[in-house]
């Protein structure tokens, strides 16, 4: 078992002191976006041992379990992040599983470098995503009713929305919503950065539903991201509940703190938000136009006190335990590997002593109680 040294991404939308008040040291005045907890090559937990990347591929049996090997190779499927976004992420989707190994395969044959700005695929694998709110949480997930996003878009009076919300009434549903994120994302530039003023200046005076789409203009001012966010659903996370988000689910994270787990990929697409490449006909090609409710997640309790969030994938398993003072201790041992993440109280596991925001690695097979009193998070894989 393996206490973890965590690097933390310095992206410019995250917090400069959420992170660093859940870990209890000062700020540093720099925004500090996501804590990486796994073995990603691009910023691997450090152990005692070196780096978990190189750990789990000198003994990837022994690490993962030879059932975590058999059914997904010598690597960790699953990162595992504290989150802390201080402003609005960038709108986007991830691919399936085939669609990601078709685009990668494809953009590898015509030669694009991994890292030109304009490569959509940086690898072979999909990206399902799961957040868990630690604190209260914003964020736009799927689709809303094509006729709801008319009603949100007519209530602003502005001319130059008419249109769509012409389109949102036609049918069938589906070829509605492509239809209208098409021709946003198509628009030209000037028309809708004119566009995109016009509508902060109503959302800023109309407040309540529509402030969430002031913010967004005044982070990204003139972005037709603005208006494709007014299709998707607002919804605002309470401590605890979680969100699924499945390949080519449209999203984007607002304002909060939360627990991300992940299948080990870099694939996005952006839809806007963002002064980054947008490929407007791939990114058509991903996304599904698919309305309907988010599907807030709440943990469902098990006989242990395991709380666990029922996902349809299998890189990865979260679950959490919160434990009251006094308790005795849990088994945590597994078959498959772990990472351990308190996010409140104290919690020792092992040898290691915990607080908030210190996380273990521990291998298949090995021996591992719980206890304490606070808040521990288990990430790992179904095999």
């Amino acid at each position: 078992m393996d206490r973890l040294d965590n690097t933390v991404r310095p992206y410019a939308w995250g917090s400069t002191t959420a992170i660093p008040r859940l870990l209890g040291v000062e700020p540093t005045g720099e925004p500090q976006a996501e804590m990486w907890m796994g073995a990603h090559p691009g910023a691997p937990s450090r152990t005692s041992r070196g780096p978990l990347h190189e750990v789990i591929d000198k003994s990837p049996e022994q690490e993962l379990g030879a059932r975590t090997v058999a059914k997904f190779g010598p690597r960790l499927p699953f990162l595992l992040k504290i989150l802390a976004a201080g402003a609005p992420l960038s709108l986007q989707v991830h691919p399936d599983l085939a669609q990601a190994k078709e685009g990668y395969e494809d953009e590898e044959r015509r030669g694009i470098p991994l890292d030109a700005p304009h490569r959509n695929y940086k690898d072979a694998n999909h990206k399902p995503e799961l957040i868990c709110a630690l604190t209260e949480f914003d964020g736009l997930c799927g689709f809303r009713a094509p006729d709801e996003a008319a009603e949100l878009l007519a209530g602003l009076d502005v001319d130059s929305l008419k249109p769509y919300v012409d389109l949102l009434h036609a049918h069938p549903e589906d070829a509605a919503l492509r239809e209208v994120l098409t021709a946003v994302l198509t628009a030209d530039p000037e028309e809708m950065a004119h566009t995109v003023t016009e509508t902060a200046a109503a959302c800023a005076r109309l407040g309540g539903a529509y402030a969430p789409y002031a913010d967004l203009a005044h982070h990204y001012p003139g972005d037709p991201g603005v208006i494709a966010a007014m299709l998707l659903n607002h919804v605002q996370l309470q401590p605890g509940e979680a969100l699924f988000l499945g390949a080519g689910v449209p999203h984007a994270y607002l304002t909060g703190l939360g627990v991300e787990i992940m299948a080990n990929s870099d694939n996005v697409l952006r839809c806007g938000l963002t002064p980054k490449h947008v490929d407007v006909p791939e990114l058509l090609r991903i996304v599904r136009f698919e309305a309907g409710d988010p599907g807030v997640l709440r943990p469902e309790a098990s006989r242990d006190g395991e709380e666990v969030y029922e996902t349809p994938i299998d890189e990865f398993r979260l679950s959490r335990y919160v434990l009251p003072e006094g308790t005795a201790a849990h088994d945590l041992t597994r078959p498959t590997p772990q990472i351990l993440l308190c996010t409140a109280g104290s919690v020792r596991v092992g040898e290691h002593l915990l607080a908030p925001g210190q996380s273990v690695f521990v291998p298949a097979d090995e021996p591992a109680e719980a206890s304490g009193a606070g808040t521990l998070f288990r990430a790992t894989v179904v095999a």
